[in-house]
């Protein structure tokens, strides 16, 4: 994807997954957005290479817990 279409759709991936992290989570706004940017997975996410940006809000909020409660991602094969 091109740099200037990712950053258009990478806002909007973000704000999917901070809700859904907020909403599953009783975590305030300020809370889901802290927990999601110092993650490992949003380190990963925002690197357009990677293409974990195409996983479902679903998917992406798995791998936000299994690295909230193992440490580790395991991401799936593409």
């Amino acid at each position: 994807m091109e740099k200037s279409k990712f950053d258009v759709v990478f806002p909007i991936i973000c704000s999917a997954l901070v809700e859904k992290i907020m909403a599953e989570l009783n975590l305030s706004d300020k809370d889901g957005v802290i927990n999601l940017y110092s993650s490992h997975l949003y380190e990963t996410l925002e690197q357009e290479e990677t293409k974990v940006w195409q996983y479902s809000t679903e998917k992406l909020f798995e791998l936000f817990l299994e690295e909230r409660n193992s440490g580790n991602i395991t991401f799936p094969q593409v």
